[in-house]
């Protein structure tokens, strides 16, 4: 496809760049950035969609690569950067730091989008109707809105009861951190429901990557907004609004597992590559499968084909991978946000955790026919049915940021292997430094 992300996201990182949570935003002085906030044209208000959906994938590989090796799906071998091994994995005396790349870089591009959006907010509030209709006007903001939503969802997730603060528009005074993961989360809901609202009866006019292929009209993104509104309601436990969620969605029980939303990467010319893929059996750079990825499914689930057996072991800091995570096959490769696998599981636990035990069973065993396994035969208790809904999302969300979240609202982190002696298992990053410093 037409690559559009290249010159726009680098001419909007720009705009944004200084545009986080704290501080002014003194790129919002120049005279460039005035008339796209209070003269846009329809050019300028499709440059802030693209950039803010170009800047979802900023440092979403080390988000991801954290996550995973805190929950010990894979271990993440770098010559140039040993703190995959020893901080993310609390080797010997060491802990996570407040201060450094793995934290403070997927947090800063997170709240980096956020603003982009509330320009985008602030721009199509004054757009001439001759450049946006106000039908037209409610896609932007909905749009928008969802993924405040969404980003702020992703912080609130390595920070839990260290905080996170709320997204304020452009202007406002800060508020305090909020340690209760709780309300961030219900300002999520706050930011998704407001998105829905706008989404729906709206046209959209502007253009999005084939990441968003099926979703690129109204109905699709309220589709997508109502998936992760789901997601959400099943962090808070509320089964009932979860279900009507999915409803929303695009969850399809019998459709394809692959369905949904992704983020776009391309290797053309100022593009963003995706560096979540490592060529197999290289020994550099090395993203390899956790023993207990093999070690712990079931005989004949094919979801032993997200990694590959390695022509030779790798091995750093004492820890030793024979196998190779292969879930993306190129730098082209697009990467989950949101799809109707994770969809069907999120039915078959508020099914579960609501008391419908055999709609929970239906769902769960959609997932073991689609992965070669046999139906589910196990006890028909909510505590054994728990188990296999963990087990399947351990192996259909694999490296898609779930499983430490997982374990830790299930208050099951101490299930996690550690590997040296000495080593941890954290159940929160702590609130970045600049963040405590305001």
């Amino acid at each position: 496809m037409k690559n559009y992300f290249s010159i726009i996201a680098a001419a909007f990182f720009l705009l944004t760049m200084n545009a986080c949570q704290k501080g002014e935003i003194t790129s919002l002085n120049t005279p460039v950035a005035g008339d796209i906030i209070n003269n846009p044209t329809r050019s300028d208000l499709f440059n802030l969609v693209t950039g803010a959906e170009s800047g979802m994938r900023n440092n979403y590989a080390v988000y991801l690569d954290g996550l995973g090796a805190i929950g010990r799906e894979v271990y993440r071998f770098s010559g140039s950067e040993p703190r995959y091994t020893t901080d993310i994995l609390g080797g010997g005396s060491r802990v996570l730091d407040n201060n450094t790349f793995y934290l403070t870089n997927p947090w800063g591009s997170r709240y980096q989008v956020i603003r982009q959006c509330f320009i985008l907010l602030d721009a199509i509030g004054n757009a001439r109707p001759e450049i946006a209709s106000d039908v037209q006007k409610k896609a932007f903001t909905g749009f928008a809105k969802t993924l405040i939503g969404y980003q702020l969802l992703l912080n609130i997730n390595m920070t839990d009861s260290n905080g996170a603060r709320i997204p304020v528009p452009n202007g406002a005074p800060l508020g305090p951190v909020i340690t209760d993961p709780g309300k961030v989360m219900d300002t999520v809901l706050q930011f998704l429901e407001a998105g829905k609202a706008d989404l729906t009866g709206s046209e959209v006019m502007f253009p999005l990557s084939n990441g968003f292929a099926g979703f690129k009209d109204a109905a699709g993104l309220l589709k997508f907004n109502r998936a992760l509104a789901a997601r959400v309601y099943l962090y808070r436990k509320n089964w009932t609004a979860a279900l009507t969620a999915l409803n929303e969605s695009f969850f399809n029980l019998n459709g394809p597992l692959n369905d949904g939303v992704y983020h776009f990467f391309s290797t053309n010319g100022g593009d963003l590559a995706n560096t979540l893929f490592l060529a197999p059996n290289t020994n550099g750079e090395v993203r390899g499968a956790h023993p207990s990825y093999a070690a712990d499914i079931i005989p004949g689930d094919d979801r032993i084909a997200k990694t590959a057996l390695r022509n030779s072991s790798a091995s750093q800091g004492g820890l030793t991978a024979a196998r190779d995570v292969v879930i993306w096959s190129s730098l082209n490769s697009p990467v989950s946000i949101i799809r109707n696998e994770e969809l069907i599981l999120i039915y078959a636990e508020a099914k579960l955790q609501s008391g419908s035990i055999p709609d929970a069973i239906v769902a769960l065993n959609r997932i073991r026919t689609q992965h070669n396994l046999t139906p589910y035969a196990g006890g028909i208790t909510v505590g054994a049915l728990t188990t296999e809904l963990l087990y399947n999302r351990r192996y259909s969300l694999f490296m898609e940021g779930h499983r430490w979240i997982d374990l830790r609202r299930y208050n099951l982190l101490n299930t996690l292997p550690k590997d040296r002696p000495d080593d941890d298992v954290w159940a929160r990053y702590p609130l970045p430094q600049n963040e405590s410093n305001l």
